[in-house]
């Protein structure tokens, strides 16, 4: 829950005093004289300059007022805004010790050399969008194809056996992955360049 700083700080100046003039106007925020949101601004921009993100900024600063109001009604203090900072940094070193032992417990826990259940799927629709492109290309690209890519094979040993030039052969090894990313293009399938 969110609570306004001049709700945090006790100070509330009744609509009375405002409208007068009283010495309600010279707080600006609390008995003191102090300015929360200025105080709240400056801890906000110092923790976003250490590089936290900003929900974490908005958490600690509000955090960091709270503490100085509560530190002021027990003691006096020298410099509010080097409080302030100090506060802000502890906090902000709680936050990425607690998200480094967070993070740290899970990656032990659930890491796993196996592919994930969303690569395995991927891969069971790739493998069905390659066998229906394979079987509808001509014979004869289909089997420099799968010779070449499956088997292995160099083109020159392939165009020996099917009477063909090594260029004919990877012309027909060009089209062939042509048709096949083409396919997977169609069937909404990115292996990010493993085709």
């Amino acid at each position: 829950m969110l609570v306004s700083i001049k709700e945090a700080s006790g100070a509330h100046e009744p609509a009375a005093d405002r409208r007068r003039g009283g010495d309600a106007e010279g707080r600006e925020g609390d008995a003191e004289g102090r300015d929360w949101d200025t105080i709240r601004a400056a801890v906000l921009r110092f923790v976003r300059g250490r590089g936290a993100r900003p929900d974490v900024a908005e958490d600690i600063a509000q955090e960091t007022v709270t503490r100085l109001i509560d530190i002021l009604q027990a003691e006096q203090v020298g410099s509010i805004f080097a409080l302030a900072f100090r506060i802000a940094d502890n906090l902000l070193v709680d936050v990425y010790r607690r998200d480094s032992r967070l993070s740290e417990e899970v990656d032990d826990d659930w890491q796993s050399e196996e592919p994930s259940l969303e690569r395995v799927l991927d891969s069971r629709r790739a493998i069905e969008v390659f066998h229906r492109c394979l079987r509808r290309m001509p014979a004869l690209r289909r089997e420099v194809l799968v010779r070449r890519r499956v088997n292995q094979e160099s083109c020159r040993a392939i165009g020996d056996d099917l009477s063909m030039s090594a260029k004919a052969v990877e012309k027909h090894i060009t089209r062939g992955m042509v048709d096949l990313r083409k396919a997977l293009e169609k069937a909404g399938i990115d292996l990010g360049g493993e085709a």
